[in-house]
């Protein structure tokens, strides 16, 4: 089995580079450095039909929020330097802004979202209403995941069955997790993301448990190629 690191970003800025949100100049870095050292990108979708890897080194990269300034910021630099990523979209939110945040930012709309060239950038799901999934009855999470996959199918967008949580938020025990694992396969969902911080092992033992790892603005490269390498180690 292969490890595999899945970054895990969500605001892009200018002169900003703290928290959640990372600036322009430090993810230009941190791309430039996975193309420099022989990083090879996969969309979620490629892996569901792969048992290894063919290259060294490999990862993910998730972009969550459907926010513009990916993009704006972003998507430009995953093209400069030939790189794949995965958006996850809140549906309810297409083409407003978000109610999580105190300062609230615009997310993409329909049209910006299906201007975003497939071959780069992969989209998938991060619920309808952006809530806890652990605060949720299951007739809860079953009107929130109707919600959403109605709201991308009225809206024509190409999203892949997976799913990030939002927060990283699920329920951890059983049999609420059962549950709610048999649940996202009900709706046909081939993966779960959650955050987690480690590196996973690859082909995934566990889908609905597969682990990300929380990219802070204010890392420098040292400390995001540790990671890179090494995930969360205790």
């Amino acid at each position: 089995m292969s490890k595999l690191p899945i970054l895990m970003y969500h605001h892009v800025a200018l002169d900003t580079s703290e928290g959640l949100t990372v600036s322009v100049e430090n993810l230009e870095r941190h791309f430039q450095f996975l193309n420099q050292n022989g990083y090879q990108t996969h969309h979620l979708s490629e892996l569901q039909s792969m048992r290894e890897f063919q290259h060294k080194k490999n990862t993910v990269i998730t972009f969550d929020d459907a926010y513009v300034s990916q993009l704006q910021f972003a998507y430009p630099l995953l093209q400069k330097y030939n790189l794949k990523a995965t958006f996850f979209v809140p549906l309810k939110y297409v083409g407003k802004e978000d109610e999580w945040n105190q300062k609230r930012s615009p997310i993409m709309s329909a049209t910006q979202l299906k201007s975003l060239d497939p071959a780069v950038v992969e989209l998938a799901y991060h619920s309808y209403a952006h809530g806890k999934y652990h605060e949720l009855s299951e007739e809860g999470v079953k009107v929130d995941t109707e919600k959403a996959i109605k709201a991308a199918s009225e809206s024509d967008l190409p999203i892949a069955p997976f799913l990030a949580y939002p927060y990283g938020k699920f329920p951890r025990k059983n049999p609420r997790k059962a549950s709610f694992f048999k649940q996202l396969k009900g709706f046909e969902f081939q993966l779960g993301l959650r955050i987690g911080n480690r590196l996973n092992r690859f082909p995934f033992k566990k889908p609905f448990e597969v682990q990300r790892i929380d990219v802070k603005g204010e890392w420098n490269l040292t400390k995001f190629s540790r990671m890179l390498r090494f995930g969360k180690r205790f």
